[in-house]
């Protein structure tokens, strides 16, 4: 069993991407999983308005003192917003990677169909500490 935290009501990818759908937005952010491997984010290089992004789309950058991971789009959509607060306080995405540490929102047109729910993550992440 995980011993990362995995809220049920989000939805996730293999690289470590949370989604939350709220009427049509997708608010994305990264996992507790991948906050605890890069350790203390200092940096997040997020998209830009307005972008049309693909799933498997690389929409930005975390840097930390320990590595630069790529940020990838979980959907298609037009970004609609983008975590301002990150700009000054990157280590939300550390200390609160399902709340203030969000990274950016998608106006998505359907429905996310090849996302993981919590359950098949958490057994996903069984896997990568087995």
């Amino acid at each position: 069993m995980s011993s990362h935290e995995v809220p049920v009501d989000l939805a996730y990818t293999r690289e470590h991407e949370w989604v939350r759908l709220t009427d049509g937005v997708a608010t994305v952010g990264i996992t507790a999983y991948a906050a605890d491997a890069l350790g203390d984010v200092v940096y997040a290089q997020l998209p830009e308005l307005g972008r049309e992004v693909a799933p498997g789309d690389v929409t930005g950058e975390v840097e930390s003192h320990k590595s630069v991971s790529e940020i990838f789009s979980p959907l298609a959509g037009e970004v609609v917003a983008v975590n301002d607060e990150l700009a000054t306080a990157p280590e939300l995405v550390s200390s609160d990677p399902y709340g203030e540490g969000w990274l950016f929102r998608l106006e998505v047109p359907e429905e996310a169909t090849d996302l993981l729910d919590a359950a098949e993550y958490e057994a996903y992440l069984d896997t990568l500490e087995a």
